[in-house]
């Protein structure tokens, strides 16, 4: 049977500041992300759900299980595509050469990125996902939701739920979005694009 855990943080908790402080991380990490952890392990406990992985669980589930077990995916990505504050920090290699194809360039991208995740209605995330091809493509998902649903390998993301920002930002979405890319780890996001 599995039992999913808490990711560990692949830095200190006060190392986002100030783009995120240490009291969100406290937060969203600590209680939001460790509450869906626990939720999804009783939810699954005793079904088929309990022999299969994180992705599969996304794939199939509805309702309670699909949320709890999105949320946890999509947060072990949002997490762990950070460093701490960086200057001219910018994407290299395929991934910058496939962003200025798709885009026109990383400041365009970046553009439309925030665009598109203060658009969102509600609560959800934004993200940039590779087709099977290497196709870059932008989506918006709402709640628990995630590319992977859509046959689409996930790259990078955004959180626009209110816990991710709101200690920090209030209500101002679209400046948390636009801080963000100072803490982007763009080897993180190489990797997964994998090209």
């Amino acid at each position: 049977m599995t039992t999913f855990e808490l990711m560990n943080l692949p830095y200190a908790q006060d190392a986002l500041a100030p783009v995120i402080s240490p009291e969100t991380v406290g937060f969203h990490y600590g209680k939001h992300l460790q509450t869906y952890v626990n939720n999804l392990n009783a939810a699954i406990a005793g079904t088929p759900f309990a022999e299969k992985s994180l992705e599969e669980i996304v794939c199939i589930a509805e309702g309670g299980i699909l949320n709890n077990a999105g949320q946890i995916l999509n947060h072990n990505l949002y997490f762990s595509q950070f460093m701490a504050p960086q200057e001219d920090n910018r994407p290299k290699g395929p991934l910058a050469e496939a962003i200025k194809k798709t885009f026109g360039s990383l400041e365009q991208f970046q553009e439309e990125f925030v665009k598109k995740g203060a658009g969102l209605f509600g609560s959800g995330w934004v993200w940039l996902s590779a087709t099977t091809e290497g196709d870059l493509v932008i989506t918006q998902e709402p709640n628990a939701a995630n590319p992977i649903q859509k046959g689409l390998v996930p790259l990078l993301t955004f959180d626009v739920w209110e816990h991710a920002y709101y200690l920090d930002y209030q209500n101002r979405r679209p400046d948390h979005l636009k801080a963000l890319w100072a803490i982007v780890n763009w080897k993180v996001v190489a990797e997964r694009y994998g090209r």
